[in-house]
């Protein structure tokens, strides 16, 4: 039997048995000299050969493992029939930021963790394909923008604009509501700007997704910062509805050590900011301050640590250090990051933690005393706790150390609105199911809810919102929603 392309049908045990495509990407040796992206992304054809592997399953798991509830059969679908724009625009039914989710969301964790084909071999390549037809609609000009319902006369004021406050603001567009981003960075895109570099997701990656929410009508103010030059209570006084606020973990944690304050010693969110936001990639076309040595150790063992390690080699240092106090089962960053860092010559100290930072007579960092580190049982996280090995000190030297061991919530905004609760850690609390807090009509999500995660996790909190603010502008009370309906908040129809 052949398709409508006059390709042979392949039976479902043949399609199980295609071999995952590999994503092609540049030599280590070539991507650690410039900040061009590491993956060079799928032809059409390793895309179509790909979606070939998708055995369309009855009950799709997939769907239930995506945060954002992408219909990912009916993409995966359109993609094997050679229909990437329909593919793309499939995707946008849900999910307002395909390119960045394609390149930056967990999947491995997610949609492809419960695909049926890891049973027995590996699972479809969905963030490959989502990366690959975001791409493909961008590149060919064909971004269309859908059809708006009339305007409900509501408008909703989104405070910050990372992942969370644009997936927010997209879904409240589509659904006839006026709604204004405060950004408070001059450029809009929160995390996905300041704190992602280049290699890993472009900037003009974020820009094409932050304009598409544009001609949605969403407006964005820039260099805005909500809690200074307006309170959240004084946006409800120029007539706003509702406000959602996604200000995200932008608060630096430091493990509180000696020497800390040397010159020298940056938090990640610094280093990363001045890298990304400011353009110290982009030297000498912009001369941003920000001193790497010869020797960088990073902190930590996330992605932002791996971030920081990868950025610290294409700017200039000779040799990038991880220093991870657990071993490197126990790292929360993504393999695919972990491999990258592996491949481009980061060296890695397991089981080791700095116990003080030593300086020279002028002020600068020359060396980082550590400890040996073993593991003893789990901790909360589950993870194995480190435990110190007495006497086992020894001595790394390092001219610039990244701090990268977590961030807290952003402060301002809880300081700033009364009555606005927030636990121990300040974040802000809501009631998970419409993501309000304390105070009726402010609703809140992503990483100033949940503290430091991921992207989709915080695109998804913010789907929830856009549902549950819809409602409370409309005056329809919270209630379970049925499938139709949340299908019809989503898309807006």
């Amino acid at each position: 039997m052949v398709d409508k392309n006059g390709k042979k049908k392949l039976t479902t045990k043949e399609r199980m048995q295609i071999p995952r495509n590999p994503m092609p990407e540049q030599e280590p040796n070539d991507r650690i000299c410039n900040f061009d992206e590491v993956p060079y992304g799928y032809t059409p054809e390793l895309a179509m050969a790909e979606a070939e592997r998708c055995i369309m399953c009855p009950k799709p798991k997939c769907i239930s493992g995506c945060p954002v509830e992408v219909d990912i059969p009916a993409f995966i679908r359109m993609i094997s029939e050679g229909d990437f724009v329909g593919a793309a625009r499939k995707i946008k039914e849900t999910n307002a930021l395909p390119a960045i989710c394609g390149r930056v969301c967990p999947q491995e964790e997610q949609c492809e963790a419960v695909c049926v084909l890891v049973k027995k071999y590996k699972p479809v390549a969905i963030g490959y394909l989502e990366r690959f037809v975001a791409n493909f609609e961008r590149e060919h000009a064909e971004i269309r923008i859908p059809e708006l319902p009339p305007s409900t006369g509501k408008k909703i004021a989104v405070v910050g604009s990372g992942p969370a406050g644009l997936t927010v603001a997209a879904d409240l567009a589509q659904m006839g509501h006026k709604v204004i981003i405060f950004e408070a960075l001059h450029k809009p895109g929160g995390v996905l700007i300041y704190g992602i570099p280049e290699f890993r997701l472009p900037k003009k990656v974020v820009a094409a997704e932050v304009d598409y929410l544009r001609k949605l009508g969403v407006e964005v103010n820039t260099s805005y910062v909500v809690g200074k030059l307006d309170t959240v209570d004084e946006l409800f006084e120029m007539d706003f509805d509702a406000v959602f606020v996604g200000t995200g973990a932008g608060l630096p944690n430091f493990m509180r050590i000696e020497g800390e304050n040397l010159n020298g010693v940056y938090s990640a969110n610094e280093f990363l900011t001045r890298s990304n936001l400011m353009a110290a990639y982009d030297f000498p076309e912009h001369d941003t301050p920000i001193f790497v040595g010869k020797n960088v150790a990073v902190l930590g063992g996330g992605n932002t640590a791996m971030d920081s390690v990868r950025t610290s080699l294409r700017l200039g240092a000779q040799n990038g250090y991880i220093v991870y106090r657990r071993s490197r089962k126990e790292m929360p960053a993504r393999i695919e990051e972990i491999h990258h860092a592996e491949q481009e010559g980061v060296q890695f100290h397991f089981l080791t933690n700095p116990v003080r930072y030593i300086g020279n007579d002028e002020g600068w960092v020359t060396d980082m005393e550590c400890i040996k580190m073993e593991l003893g049982e789990p901790d909360a996280s589950g993870r194995r706790r480190p435990i110190p090995i007495e006497g086992s000190n020894f001595v790394i030297p390092v001219d610039t150390v990244v701090v990268a061991v977590g961030n807290s919530s952003n402060p301002l905004i809880p300081r700033t609105t009364p009555g606005l609760e927030t636990n121990k850690w300040g974040n802000i609390v809501v009631n998970e199911k419409t993501m309000m807090s304390s105070r009726p009509g402010i609703f809140a999500g992503g990483d100033i809810v949940t503290g430091g995660a991921t992207v989709i996790l915080a695109a998804g909190a913010g789907k929830v919102a856009a549902r549950a603010i819809h409602k409370y502008v409309m005056g329809i009370p919270f209630e379970e929603e049925k499938e139709e309906e949340k299908e019809e908040a989503t898309r807006g129809t």
